[in-house]
């Protein structure tokens, strides 16, 4: 039997990152190159502009960490991939698919009173992350089926 593959991503967050991300590449590449000698006696060298640029540069990776988590799920089990890390958890040891209330991001329930975080799956989503639940649970059903 071969089950469907559902794969979730969040959308807001994605939305809200990427702009922020190129907004801040452009702010330190404008303000390292405007970097000159100042009245005050300050001095500027261009490797202080190029380090500006590429304080930019990692500021605006490390919001694009945000973008990064997934879901992906099929008949074998959930790869999980959330800011740092990623793991595949087999469907044996899944003992539910939550989202609490007022939590910002949907679960894996593991034995032993353990959970994964679902990062792809956030609040903020709303109907999409309804949807997403949905199909989730509707794969673990076929699955268990």
């Amino acid at each position: 039997m071969s089950a469907r593959t559902v794969e979730v991503r969040p959308r807001k967050v994605r939305r809200v990152a990427i702009p922020i991300a190129v907004v801040l590449v452009v702010v330190f590449a404008v303000v390292g190159t405007l970097l000159r000698d100042t009245p005050t006696g300050a001095v500027f060298t261009v490797a202080d502009q190029i380090a500006m640029g590429f304080l930019g540069v990692l500021l605006a990776a490390g919001v694009l960490l945000l973008t990064r988590p997934r879901l992906r799920a099929d008949a074998e089990g959930l790869e999980v991939r959330n800011v740092i890390g990623s793991q595949r958890i087999s469907w044996q040891l899944v003992q539910g698919l939550t989202f609490p209330d007022g939590a910002p991001w949907a679960r894996v329930e593991l034995p032993e009173d353990e959970y994964v975080p679902i990062m792809a799956i956030q609040a903020t989503d709303g109907d999409h992350a309804v949807t997403a639940m949905r199909e989730l649970r509707e794969l673990r059903r076929t699955i268990d089926a």
